[in-house]
């Protein structure tokens, strides 16, 4: 730890994708800054999944503007581990003023000055602005409900990494967006007894008519939808790119031998509960999918794109035993299962960041990233401006706004009047004097 005060323009917190996508932007713009990161570059890429991650996105489409992938075939997915390569080549590429293994302790407003004083565990740091760019994947969240058992491993999908991780037995996975069905996928093909809790979900085709889903929202516009649609903020979306990326299909899973159920609702006794709202929740999914078919094929028909039809696309599976007569209790123990697997999401966790910048919920109060607190930013959060926001490109555009947010307040702080303007010419004009006579 140092005692000098170090002093920045713009502080920068994280430098995962949201951090790197800063700093390119304000290098371009010519702000100073600095960002700091408590362990690595892209860390919960390294870390912070389980061993077989890929992206969601194909490699064409999940990248910034400035570099491609040219080890991954454009149409397939990158490993988590190339991903968190692939942005610490591009900060080194234009050498972002990153600080690693650096942490954030307190970022406090000064009073009767301008900025933030910023506590961290390598010493002090005055900021004129910070940019909160942790991103959303913050906090896990094990909802309340979970059993206090101990015959039981309980973990967070944050904490997953393999099925060798787990001890022998069946295995509950609480939670069927992207996470949840990839791991209890990697779970089933490793030959554990799997139950699957599903609830309210949309589920895309991977790809159709020879275009990966990721290009269909993008040319129907759904990426820049603005806001999200009323009473679906507890709806996940179930996609994957392993094993080359596929079509999620949960009756597909369940004529595989895994067992589907609806929400889990508590336990008791050793008896865990579900809602009766599987069959609901499959439908509402289906309904997704095929709105997305429709619409596909009438961009097609409109535009007269000579693309592949593809009419198997729109066959599923039958009704499975667990769906025709969905289980609504089962008794742990005489289940064989021994792991809960909570893939129920993350909360945001912004305790070091002591400003007014917050709602009662302790939501980030932001117009596109720009806080409601003068001089403080946040990037990386879902629908920061619109659906895509969240997405690797969807970053870098987001944070292009940020950063152009900034270097606009940087020229209205720097205007001097008429009276300023004066008095700097007169101190010009004495030093080129003085250097005169010296001379």
């Amino acid at each position: 730890m140092t005692t000098e005060i170090i002093k920045t323009d713009t502080l920068v917190v994280g430098a995962g994708q949201a951090g790197v996508a800063m700093s390119e932007h304000l290098s371009k713009l010519g702000v100073p800054h600095l960002v700091l990161e408590r362990s690595r570059i892209a860390e919960r890429w390294r870390s912070g999944r389980w061993d077989s991650l890929v992206a969601n996105g194909p490699a064409w489409h999940d990248r910034f503007p400035g570099l491609e992938f040219d080890d991954v075939d454009p149409d397939g997915f990158a490993p988590k581990e190339r991903v968190a390569d692939y942005f610490e080549a591009y900060a080194k590429k234009f050498n972002a003023p990153i600080r690693t293994g650096v942490e954030v302790k307190s970022v406090v407003r000064n009073v009767g000055r301008p900025g933030f004083t910023v506590e961290t565990s390598e010493g002090v740091i005055e900021a004129s602005r910070v940019v909160a760019a942790t991103g959303p994947f913050q906090r896990p969240v094990i909802p309340p409900i979970a059993p206090q058992d101990p015959r039981l491993l309980q973990i967070h999908s944050a904490d997953y990494r393999n099925p060798q991780q787990l001890p022998a037995g069946a295995v509950l996975v609480v939670g069927a967006g992207s996470s949840g069905v990839q791991i209890a996928d990697e779970l089933q093909r490793s030959g554990k007894q799997v139950y699957l809790s599903v609830g309210a979900h949309d589920r895309p085709p991977r790809a159709y008519r020879n275009r990966d889903f990721c290009w269909w929202l993008g040319v129907l516009g759904e990426w820049d939808q603005a806001a999200m649609k009323p009473g679906r903020e507890h709806v996940t979306i179930a996609v994957s790119g392993a094993h080359g990326g596929r079509t999620i299909d949960f009756r597909g899973l369940a004529h595989r031998g895994m067992t589907l159920v609806g929400v889990t609702e508590s336990f008791n006794n050793g008896v865990v509960t579900f809602k009766q709202d599987l069959r609901d929740n499959l439908k509402r999914g289906d309904e997704n999918y095929l709105a997305l078919l429709d619409a596909a094929d009438a961009y097609i028909e409109r535009n007269g794109l000579d693309l592949p039809e593809e009419p198997e696309a729109r066959e599923t599976y039958p009704d499975p035993e667990c769906v025709k007569n969905p289980l609504l209790d089962l008794d742990l123990a005489e289940a064989g299962i021994t792991s809960i697997i909570w893939a129920t999401g993350f909360a945001v966790d912004y305790s070091w960041l002591q400003v007014a910048a917050f709602d009662d919920k302790g939501k980030p109060q932001h117009q596109r990233g720009v806080s409601s607190e003068p001089g403080v930013y946040f990037l990386g959060l879902p629908w920061q401006s619109r659906r895509g926001s969240s997405f690797i490109w969807g970053v870098w555009h987001d944070a292009k706004h940020v950063a152009d947010h900034i270097a606009t307040q940087r020229k209205y702080l720097d205007y001097k009047d008429a009276e300023q303007r004066e008095a700097a010419l007169h101190s010009t004009a004495s030093t080129k004097a003085a250097g005169t006579v010296d001379a």
